[in-house]
């Protein structure tokens, strides 16, 4: 079943509006439509069943159904990494992910290779990382 992170609230009954991205990828990607089921997850109200309920040519509406998982709190592990070339990074982010991290910070040492990263591409990745290993939440 797809597992989607959305930075809204869960609650049973509650109407999501995922993003367009998001919508793009469960309607025109995934070729899913009215009726068909999602579990969806935000990092604070566990992970939740949730059906789609409305299709439009750009967006789509889920209701939340049922919680299947509670909210726990995993370990408390923090990976700091220097920078290092773009897509080497990007695995090791998306390995901190899928092996439990909850924090990856970024550091910057006299033997750096780069000097800036795209954060907001990283947190993709790990957003990615977490939907597609069953955590419930996003490093």
């Amino acid at each position: 079943m797809i597992r989607l992170f959305i930075d809204q609230p869960l609650s049973a009954g509650g109407l999501i509006a995922p993003g367009p991205d998001q919508s793009r990828y469960l309607t025109g990607v995934m070729r899913k439509g009215v009726g068909d089921q999602i579990l969806l997850f935000n990092g604070r109200d566990g992970e939740w069943r949730a059906e789609i309920t409305s299709v439009t040519k750009r967006a789509c509406v889920l209701t939340a159904l049922e919680r299947t998982r509670e909210q726990g709190a995993g370990p408390d592990l923090e990976l700091i990494v220097a920078l290092v070339k773009r897509n080497r990074l990007e695995t090791i982010i998306e390995k901190a992910a899928e092996l439990g991290c909850c924090r990856v910070r970024l550091a910057i040492t006299r033997y750096t290779q780069s000097d800036h990263a795209r954060t907001d591409r990283l947190a993709a990745i790990a957003t990615e990382a977490s939907e597609q290993t069953g955590r419930l939440d996003v490093p």
